[in-house]
């Protein structure tokens, strides 16, 4: 299969063009125009746009400096995963080097014992080199992943030795918010290769067991109005299950609660939507036994219509 995710193709027979979202098999791919459906094709129906070059990729073209001893830096390898700037059900993995070494970087994957070299190159100090693509709905077929580096300088400085990094991600791994990915200018998930070592102190590990009763735990002042939808809580919603969604929300339902009754707060609403009444049918359960709540009833149905409920404290 020469094309791969992210590719931009043209349709050779029609006036069509659009990014490939997704390998179907060694014949057919999908590809997804401005219309955001995808269309299975043909992969001999299609024909690369040369002159396209994806956001992010790498464009430094600068050999290694000289670089004075105080500045040299030792430590910054990432894998950034970032969604397609075009493409958003696509995203891309990148090797981002924020060290001063030149790294000889390698990606294998490995399905079910089956392996195969997606990536092998040099990625230039403080620079950036796209390494794989996936579907992201499809990451629990996602293969495991295999990274290697090995670090060079002609400086006179000891490289550390070679990083081998196995990784099989999960949703979780998904599911904190997006940060700016560096010398990428884009928003994504970051994963760190070269984590710093582990030094555990024994005296501050001493005296985390003997703490102050003076030292209290500091609650946040919840807004006055909460909003529980599962999207609103999560950046991995879409990868969970209904009772899965459930429990997060309840939990954040219970934290804002015990917030606002720490604050003494005269009231508060929990924006739960109406969907299938699940959620409501449970805060309310649990407002009528809880011995802090003086009554509840819809919020303003005029703002809310039944999707809110509102709360008076005691």
């Amino acid at each position: 299969m020469k094309y791969k995710l992210g590719d931009f193709v043209r349709f050779v027979d029609e006036k069509m063009e659009g990014f490939v979202t997704r390998i179907i098999d060694d014949n057919m791919i999908g590809v997804t125009g401005e219309d955001d459906f995808e269309i299975p094709v043909l992969a001999s129906k299609v024909t690369t746009v040369h002159g396209y070059e994806p956001a992010g990729a790498s464009k430094s073209k600068v050999e290694e400096a000289i670089i004075a001893t105080g500045e040299f830096k030792t430590k910054g390898v990432y894998i950034g995963v970032a969604n397609d700037a075009k493409a958003n059900s696509v995203v891309h993995f990148y090797i981002i080097n924020e060290t001063s070494f030149q790294l000889l970087a390698s990606l294998t994957t490995d399905k079910q014992n089956s392996f195969k070299g997606e990536f092998g190159g040099v990625v230039k100090p403080q620079s950036t080199e796209k390494i794989y693509s996936a579907q992201l709905a499809d990451l629990q077929l996602w293969p495991k992943f295999i990274f290697q580096v090995i670090y060079h300088t002609t400086h006179n400085t000891q490289p550390p030795a070679p990083l081998v990094v196995n990784e099989k991600f999960k949703a979780k791994d998904f599911s904190g918010t997006k940060k700016q990915i560096p010398l990428l200018n884009q928003q994504g998930w970051l994963i760190q290769l070269d984590e710093p070592e582990v030094i555990i102190d024994a005296q501050k590990l001493k005296e985390s067991f003997f703490k102050s009763p003076e030292e209290k735990i500091v609650v946040e002042k919840p807004t006055s109005e909460v909003d529980l939808h599962i999207e609103k809580l999560r950046d991995d919603y879409q990868f969970l299950d209904s009772s899965e969604m459930l429990n997060i929300q309840l939990a954040h339902f219970h934290k804002a609660l015990d917030a606002a009754i720490v604050h003494q707060l005269p009231e508060i609403i929990f924006i739960h939507g109406a969907g299938n009444g699940t959620l409501r049918h449970e805060i309310h359960k649990l407002l009528g036994k809880h011995q802090k709540v003086e009554t509840f009833m819809d919020a303003r149905k005029e703002k809310f219509g039944y999707g809110a409920t509102r709360v008076v404290l005691k």
